[in-house]
């Protein structure tokens, strides 16, 4: 087990399976020292525990929650072509997507689901830039969605 899984588990957290893609795309692809990952759904067990707007159907404490779901998936992406996560040098950038109600503004603190997991198991390497950004609709009608870069150390 890794020092990340490790890490991981100290936090009753488990590594899950890789979700499959929804449609033409690779979960994750490496690209010299860095690995990209797709936009990872909170997708729990092939499903979505909760569907639907924040700030409406789904609350913002809930979607942080997803959030943290949707960085482990992108942690099993970036393994499956990593081959082992204490291999990550750094967490580059996280790109979410919060689907928002109308009214709703707080997609940082949503975010902050997937960059304080990322803190918490990496450390200073866990420190990232980020994009937080508001949308009308997800696939499958997902609340939010992340995807991450991360550098590979050699």
């Amino acid at each position: 087990m890794s020092a990340v899984e490790a890490k991981l588990a100290e936090l009753g957290l488990t590594l899950p399976e890789v979700v499959p893609p929804l449609a033409a795309y690779q979960p994750a692809v490496r690209s010299g020292s860095y690995v990209y990952t797709a936009g990872q759904l909170p997708m729990v067990d092939g499903k979505l525990p909760v569907t639907g707007k924040v700030g409406a159907e789904v609350t913002a404490e809930e979607a942080k929650d997803l959030a943290r779901t949707c960085a482990l998936n992108a942690l099993a992406a970036v393994k499956s072509v990593a081959g082992d996560l204490d291999r990550v040098a750094r967490v580059v950038k996280v790109t979410g997507f919060v689907a928002s109600a109308a009214d709703f503004t707080g997609q940082p603190g949503v975010l902050n689901g997937a960059s304080e997991l990322l803190g918490v198991v990496f450390g200073d390497k866990g420190v990232h830039a980020r994009s937080a950004v508001g949308v009308a609709v997800l696939p499958l009608d997902a609340p939010v969605e992340v995807e991450i870069q991360v550098e590979l150390a050699p």
